[in-house]
C-alpha cells in the first residue's frame, strides 16, 4: 500500500492535474466514478506499473522475512545408565544451576557393591603378595638346608671313596653306590628348592602386579559405574520442565529427566529465513533492523555476520527409499545469522521470540568506483534510496504490531 501510494504521486497525481487546471476538468463534473479510468487510465496504468516495479526493486535488495527467531540450544537431562532415582536436589520443576552442581542421584547399591568387591581383590591380592614374600623366604632357607644337606652327603662320598681307594675291602661298594645316589637326591633337593624359589619370585614380580592392576582396573571401572548415578549440570544454566521425583525409573533413551537451557543461549544473535530468490542480494556485513514480538515498539539496528551456504530442505539421510523430490512440498530458506550493531541491542529479547527483519543493500563503493557509469552510478542510489520505503513498512509494522495482536487478534 505504501508503494502505491508514493507511486501515485508521481503518476496519477501529474495526471489528474493536468486533467484539471490544462484541460478544465473538474471532480464530479467531468470526472466521475464512471469516467475516472477512461480520463486518468494513463496514471493508473502507470502507477501500476511503476509500483510492482518498485516492490520488485525493494524486495529484492532489501530483503524482508517474518520467519526470523532466536534460536537457543537445550541440553537434555539424561543419566547415562538407567535407575530409579534415589535423590533429588531441585526443589521446583525449574531453577538456576551451576557447573558440577549435583540435580539427582539414582539408586547406587549395586555399584558400591561392585566397588567394595574390587577392593577386596586388592586387598586380597595384597594379601597373596605378603604370602609369596614369604614363600620366597621359606625356600631360601630350603635351599640353604638342601645345600648343607649335599655338601654332607659330597663330603661322606669323597672320604669312603679315599677309604676305598687306600684299602678297597674297608668300606662296601653298595655303601659307595648309597653315597653316589644320595649326593644326587641332595641335588634335587637343591633344584626343587630353586625353583620353587623361582616360582613365589616370579608370582611376586609378575602375576600377582597383574592381578593387582586388573583389581585396580575393575575398582575404577566400578567407581566410573558408580559415579554415573549422580547427574550433574555440565554447564552454567537454567533447569526447565523437570517434573522427576524420587522413586520414578529413569531411561537414557527414552525418559528425560528434563531440559538444561545453557546460561546465555539465544541471547545476542538471531537467526532468520530468507527466500531463496533473495539469497543473491544478502551477503556478510549487510545492515538489518530487526523488531521482536517480545520487545514491542522498538527497532534494533543490526548486522549480517553469516548466511549458510546450504538450504536446509534439501537434505537427505541415506535410506531404503529413493528420493522423491515431489516430496519437498515447501521451499527452504537461506538462513542468515545476524547480531545486535551496537552492544546491548539485543538485551530485552526473550529467546525464542518471533522476530521481523529487514536487511539493506548498500552499492556504495561500486558508486564510487572508478569504472563505474554516471547512468548505472544513478541507478544504484535510487536502488538504495528506496530502501527508505522498507524502512518505513517496518516502522509501521512495529507500531500496528501489537494493536493487531492484543487489540484485533483478540488475546
Amino acid at each position: 500500500m505504501l508503494e502505491l501510494l508514493l507511486c501515485s504521486l508521481l503518476t496519477i497525481l501529474p495526471d489528474y492535474l493536468y486533467r484539471r487546471y490544462g484541460q478544465g476538468k473538474r471532480l464530479g463534473k467531468e470526472i466521475t466514478l464512471y469516467s475516472v479510468w477512461f480520463e486518468l487510465r494513463w496514471g493508473i496504468v502507470t502507477c501500476l506499473m511503476l509500483t510492482i516495479g518498485l516492490i520488485t526493486v525493494v524486495f529484492y535488495n532489501h530483503p524482508a522475512t517474518t520467519n526470523a527467531t532466536a534460536f537457543f540450544r537445550t541440553i537434555p537431562i539424561l543419566p547415562e545408565i538407567n535407575g530409579r532415582v534415589a535423590e533429588v536436589h531441585m526443589d521446583g520443576v525449574s531453577g538456576a544451576v551451576k557447573q558440577g552442581e549435583v540435580i539427582f542421584r539414582l539408586d547406587s547399591a549395586k555399584q558400591e557393591a561392585a566397588v567394595e568387591t574390587a577392593r577386596r581383590k586388592i586387598a586380597e591380592t595384597e594379601a597373596a603378595m605378603v604370602v609369596a614374600r614369604t614363600d620366597i623366604a621359606a625356600a631360601e632357607g630350603k635351599i640353604v638346608e638342601a645345600r648343607s644337606a649335599y655338601q654332607q652327603a659330597v663330603d661322606e662320598l669323597a672320604t669312603k671313596q679315599e677309604i676305598y681307594r687306600r684299602n678297597p675291602g674297608a668300606v662296601a661298594t653298595r655303601d659307595i653306590e648309597k653315597l653316589q645316589v644320595a649326593v644326587e637326591g641332595r641335588q634335587g633337593t637343591i633344584d626343587a628348592a630353586t625353583a620353587a624359589k623361582a616360582q613365589a619370585e616370579a608370582q611376586l614380580a609378575t602375576l600377582l602386579p597383574a592381578q593387582k592392576a586388573s583389581a585396580e582396573a575393575e575398582l575404577a571401572q566400578a567407581e566410573v559405574d558408580l559415579s554415573k548415578t549422580v547427574v550433574r549440570a555440565g554447564v552454567d544454566g537454567r533447569v526447565e520442565q523437570f517434573t522427576l521425583r524420587v522413586g520414578d525409573v529413569v531411561n537414557p533413551l527414552m525418559r528425560p529427566a528434563g531440559v538444561l537451557i545453557p546460561e546465555g543461549a539465544g541471547r545476542g544473535r538471531l537467526q532468520a529465513g530468507f527466500g531463496q530468490v533473495e539469497s543473491q542480494a544478502l551477503s556478510v556485513g549487510m545492515v538489518a533492523e530487526a523488531t521482536c514480538a517480545s520487545k514491542p515498539w522498538t527497532i534494533i539496528p543490526m548486522v549480517i555476520t553469516g548466511v549458510q551456504d546450504y538450504i536446509a530442505a534439501g537434505q537427505v539421510r541415506s535410506g531404503e527409499q529413493l528420493l522423491e523430490a515431489q516430496q519437498v512440498t515447501r521451499p527452504g530458506t537461506v538462513l542468515a545469522f545476524l547480531e545486535p550493531l551496537y552492544e546491548g541491542g539485543f538485551d530485552g529479547v526473550t529467546p525464542g521470540s518471533s522476530c521481523i527483519v529487514n536487511a539493506y543493500s548498500s552499492h556504495h563503493d561500486e558508486i564510487v568506483a572508478p569504472g563505474t557509469g554516471t547512468m548505472r552510478g544513478l541507478v544504484l542510489h535510487a536502488v538504495d534510496a528506496v530502501g527508505l520505503v522498507h524502512a518505513m513498512i517496518l516502522r509501521i509494522q512495529t507500531l500496528l504490531y501489537p494493536i493487531q495482536t492484543l487489540v484485533l487478534g483478540g488475546h
